[in-house]
Order: structure tokens, then C-alpha cells, then sequence
């Protein structure tokens, strides 16, 4: 599963790809824990074990789906 999150004042989204084993509405309730505290930060943890963490005041959005097959070249979009 792909989480992108677009950061305030930041020219690019930070892109995370999931575990395979991660439900999506655990990953939406940890999300909406964070952003009601407002002043916390949301931790998550991509599929090879790193944290990535960003503070809840900076998020802009989130966007949450399945991972797609990836394109390259110049077919990309």
C-alpha cells in the first residue's frame, strides 16, 4: 500500500510504500489519531523497516492506495 503525504511548504510529497501486510484502516486510524492531536507526529514504517516521521502541524494531505504496477521510460505519467 502507497501512503503519499503532501507536506506545507515543500515542493514534493513524500512518498511511502507500505508493508504488504498493513490494513488500511489501521493505517487510517493511526492517521486521524495523530492529525487530531494536532501537534503530534505520524510515524509510519515502510517496507524495509525504516520510520519515517512527519509532524502532524506540517501535513497538507494524505492520499492513501494500492500499490500499482510502476511505469518507466517515457510512457511514464
Amino acid at each position: 500500500m502507497d501512503v503519499r503525504i503532501g507536506i506545507i511548504q515543500a515542493p514534493r510529497e513524500l512518498e511511502v510504500e507500505l508493508a504488504e501486510g498493513e490494513s488500511q484502516e489501521a493505517v487510517l486510524e493511526q492517521i486521524e489519531k495523530t492529525l487530531s492531536s494536532g501537534d503530534g507526529v505520524l510515524w509510519l514504517t515502510d517496507k524495509r523497516g525504516r520510520r519515517i516521521g512527519v509532524p502532524a502541524a506540517r501535513i497538507g494531505y494524505i492520499e492513501i492506495g494500492a500499490v500499482e504496477g510502476r511505469k518507466a521510460g517515457f510512457g511514464a505519467n
